[in-house]
């Protein structure tokens, strides 16, 4: 299976794109990318419902695991996301910031899916989820910096980016 061949749309309008890769223990690295409205307030933390695309793609020893992609969002899904455009980085396990990640994973790590993929970062660990099961030999520190880089040219899967269809579900749902 090969994750690159899924890519095909940029983000939208005027968002603004960062790229990222994680590199867990174990063998296992996840990448991906982010996009949110440019207009947004500067200065202020992008939350989930600011993200306009996101996907993540997990791989261990090279080989793919799994991804999880916006367009999969329902109301099930744990689906928690704090960004810092000023620090170009997520925000991590902190006094502040309990559990300032959770994407497609909650804090225990068995709800991403059959198959399915997820990251989370709390209070123990930032740590992955593959088939609905914690990937303890992955988990780092959870205060362990985690960078994203600018990058306005990064191409989204078609599945990476809310639709309208979607956001109207959610919103009124």
């Amino acid at each position: 299976m090969a994750f690159a061949a899924t890519f095909s749309a940029p983000a939208q309008g005027q968002d603004v794109a960062y790229s990222f890769t994680w590199e867990g223990a174990g063998g296992y690295v996840m990448q991906g990318g982010i996009a949110f409205d440019s207009d947004r307030p500067g200065g202020r933390l992008v939350r989930e419902n600011d993200v306009q695309c996101f996907v993540i793609e997990g791989f261990r020893n090279g080989e793919p695991i799994g991804r999880w992609a916006l367009g999969q969002l329902t109301e099930e899904t744990t689906w928690t996301l704090t960004f810092s455009p000023a620090q170009s980085a997520f925000v991590v396990y902190g006094p502040m910031a309990d559990m300032p990640q959770a994407w497609n994973m909650n804090g225990f790590g068995e709800n991403c899916g059959d198959p399915g993929f997820g990251f989370n970062i709390g209070n123990f660990a930032q740590d992955l989820c593959v088939d609905g099961e914690l990937a303890r030999d992955s988990q780092i520190a959870p205060a362990r910096p985690f960078p994203a880089t600018r990058d306005d040219g990064y191409v989204f899967p078609s599945d990476g980016c809310r639709s309208a269809l979607m956001l109207s579900h959610l919103d009124n749902g």
